[in-house]
Order: structure tokens, then C-alpha cells, then sequence
């Protein structure tokens, strides 16, 4: 790290050293300025379900959040199973000048887990991730052959690892609290079979496996053990998973309930070292948007899973594991960028480069209460953060800023 101020002009970043001047300034002292981070798991839900959230709406929340670059998931309705259908979210992205949107493609028809999408041709347009998130691919047969097809194109299959034989009708983590709360719990064993299976299928493949939300210890065995073997295996952990563990949902409070559930306070001391070590490679939010009436009006029992991560990740991650500036950026920016594609992002900021910034100030206390995004389904609401966004810069524009103290 260098104390310096950083200069931009037409896009770029123009000088990086002392006493630089321009007609506008963003307040920087104290903070950290390094590349603007990019999630490779955001929910934006348009086609099918813009009441939650869409593109636009999306877009605005990444960058409040510190974001320049997204990866949408295949979860809309339609899916985008086809190359035309990934166009079409490609185009929709392109329009918005918040962050860069790129989307990954269906596995399967419709995410039914029937038959495989058109991968080729999806992958011939461009597409280099691939997920039915929401749900596991269905089968092993499936995932088999999807990883051949797609090894030939070096793209990877991001998998939401979940043996829903195990979680059907289940709400929170199996254990003590859904004993004491009378409901069905998810057991950890659901997300370690899933992996299992696909770390043996890239093994015989050569098929590159990205494990989505990482919640337990024994998952992070399982991936440890892939890396070491030399697998083209990577992961993500989400900063609810970083933060909460199950005794939250003792209160049945609705804004705590997902997929992976929140596990054991030992899962959580697992993944925050997982990801220290770079056996997790990245922290992605999971963003997940749902109207109010779908979460907190509807209860525990009846209410959707998921969350909304995006303005609040890199407060959590700061609070929860105080990383210095360069692990911090690396996990929340260069791996993300890396693995995902991103090539004008996740960069050092260094002179040449495209002005994709995050200004991010790990000393700042603040709690959360208002959202940028449509939703508001956040378990942070009244949790005080410590580390803020102070602004966001993509293609050289400011996309978010606020005033410091």
C-alpha cells in the first residue's frame, strides 16, 4: 500500500503519486482506494420477477455496495438457456452504466435438471459460467456431461450444492434450534454429498467446479483436499455465512433464513479461516431480493430463503475478519475479476488501467437501514458495520458516493 492520490481522465487511471490536482475530488483520507469489487453470485431477477429487483435496480445496489462488475445467475423466468435468451440479459446489462453485467447460462432446459441446455452454443457466444442455481444439477449423469462439453470451452459450472432429497420442506439448519423450534432442518450432509459427487466428476472430467456458498466445516475438508490433489476446483463463501451462525433463527426471525442455512458457530470459524487461506477463494453475496411480503409479513415457516447482500458485503466482511487492504481487495476484487472473466476489472490501481474504483474506508461505523436496491430483506437492518463504501467508480464515472463524517 502507498499513501498517494489517484488521478483519472477519460476512463482511465491517469497518475497514481502525491499532490495531484483535478476538478473534482472525492474525499479519500483514511480510506483504502483499490479495485472496485465484482460479485460472481447476484441475483437480479429480471426476466420474470422485476418486482423484486431488476437490472437497473440491481445495478445501483452493486454500486452503492462498492461494485463494478456483476455475474448475474440463471434463476429468471425465462432461464437463460439459450444463447438468444443470454443476449437478450447481456443487452439489458449493457444499457445500464452503473457496473458491468454479464450473466451465467442454465445448465439445463429451463433448470427443470431434465436435459442439458445448448451449452455449445451458449458458450460459442461467449458464456464461460454456468449454474442452475436455486438448485444442484439434478443428476450426476448431467453434471457429467455438462463438464465435458464445457472443458473444451475452459468455462466452469458454479454449483449451488444442495442434495434436495435431504432439504425437501426443510427451513433452517438441522440441529439444536430446529429441535427446539419443532421444524425440519437441512442437514450438512445435503451440501457435502453434492460436492463430493462433483469433485469426483471434474477428477474424471478435467471439468472446472465452482462451489457456491461454502457453510460447513466438512465442505471445506472436501475442497481443501480437491486443491491439494490439483482439481479445477474453486469457491465462495457469503458474508452472511461469515457473520451468522443458526442460534439467530431462535427468534424465528424470517430475515435469517436461506440456502445454505446459517450452521454451527464451528461451520463459521471454518469458513472465515477457509477463506483467510485461500482454500474460498472469493466472497460473493448471494444478493437475493424479495418484496416484504414474501419475508418478513409471510413468517418462518411460509417466507422465501435468500437475502439481499450487496450494499452490506464489504462492511461484513470487514467487521467479521478485519483483513488488511491487499487480502481484503484480493478476495472481494482480483480473484472474483480472475476467475470470472472480468479483464478491465480487479486490476491494481495502477496508471493505464480502467478506472473501476472502490473508495472503501475500514474504519467508518455505520448501520444499516436504507436500501438502494427494490428489496429490503437483510439481516444487517440495525446491525452496526464496521468499514463503508465511500464511493464507486466504473469507467471512470462517479456511480456512488457519500458524504464523509
Amino acid at each position: 500500500m502507498i499513501d498517494a492520490d489517484v488521478l483519472i481522465s477519460n476512463g482511465r487511471v491517469a497518475a497514481v503519486g502525491a499532490g495531484l490536482r483535478a476538478d473534482h475530488t472525492i474525499a479519500c483520507d483514511g480510506a483504502w482506494v483499490g479495485p472496485g469489487f465484482v460479485d460472481l453470485h447476484t441475483h437480479l431477477r429480471e426476466p420474470g420477477q422485476e418486482h423484486k429487483e431488476d437490472i437497473a435496480s440491481g445495478a445501483r445496489a452493486a454500486a452503492a455496495g462498492g461494485y463494478t462488475a456483476v455475474l448475474a445467475m440463471a434463476n429468471t423466468s425465462p432461464a437463460p438457456d439459450t444463447a438468444d435468451r443470454v443476449q437478450w440479459v447481456l443487452d439489458r446489462g449493457e444499457a445500464v452504466p452503473d457496473v458491468e453485467v454479464a450473466t451465467a447460462g442454465a445448465v439445463t432446459r429451463g433448470r427443470r435438471g431434465e436435459e442439458l441446455a445448448d451449452l455449445a452454443a451458449m458458450a460459442d457466444a461467449g458464456i464461460r459460467w454456468f449454474s442452475d442455481d436455486g438448485d444442484a444439477v439434478a443428476t450426476a449423469d448431467l453434471m457429467r456431461q455438462a463438464l465435458v462439453i464445457l472443458e473444451r470451452y475452459g468455462a466452469i459450472i458454479s454449483e449451488h450444492a444442495e442434495d434436495a432429497s435431504l432439504t425437501a420442506g426443510a427451513l433452517i439448519h438441522e440441529g439444536e434450534v430446529s429441535r427446539l423450534l419443532g421444524v425440519k432442518g437441512m442437514p450438512a450432509v445435503a451440501e457435502t454429498l453434492i460436492i463430493a459427487r462433483d469433485l469426483l466428476l471434474s477428477a474424471e472430467t478435467g471439468g472446472a467446479v465452482h462451489i457456491q456458498h461454502v457453510s460447513t466445516a466438512a465442505s471445506v475438508e472436501l475442497i481443501a483436499q480437491a486443491k491439494a490433489q490439483g482439481l479445477p476446483i474453486t469457491a465462495e463463501v457469503t458474508p452472511h455465512h461469515l457473520t451468522f451462525d443458526h442460534t439467530e433463527l431462535k427468534g424465528r426471525n424470517p430475515l435469517f433464513k436461506m440456502k445454505p442455512p446459517l450452521r454451527t458457530e464451528a461451520d463459521v470459524a471454518a469458513v472465515r479461516d477457509a477463506l483467510r487461506a485461500g482454500i474460498v477463494d472469493v466472497v460473493a453475496t448471494d444478493h437475493a431480493p424479495h418484496a416484504p411480503g414474501e419475508t418478513e409479513e409471510a413468517g418462518l415457516a411460509s417466507g422465501a430463503f435468500g437475502i439481499i447482500g450487496l450494499e452490506t458485503a464489504a462492511a461484513a466482511v470487514n467487521t467479521a475478519l478485519d483483513f488488511d487492504a491487499e487480502t481484503f481487495f484480493d478476495r472481494l476484487s482480483m480473484a472474483p475479476a480472475r476467475l470470472g472473466g472480468f479483464d478491465d476489472h480487479g486490476a491494481p490501481v495502477t496508471v493505464g488501467q480502467p478506472a473501476n474504483l472502490t473508495v472503501f474506508d475500514p474504519a467508518q461505523h455505520w448501520t444499516p437501514e436504507r436500501f438502494v436496491s427494490r428489496s429490503r430483506n437483510s439481516p444487517f437492518i440495525g446491525r452496526p458495520l464496521r468499514g463503508r463504501v465511500i464511493a464507486t467508480v466504473h469507467q471512470g464515472r462517479a456511480t456512488h458516493r457519500i458524504d464523509t463524517p
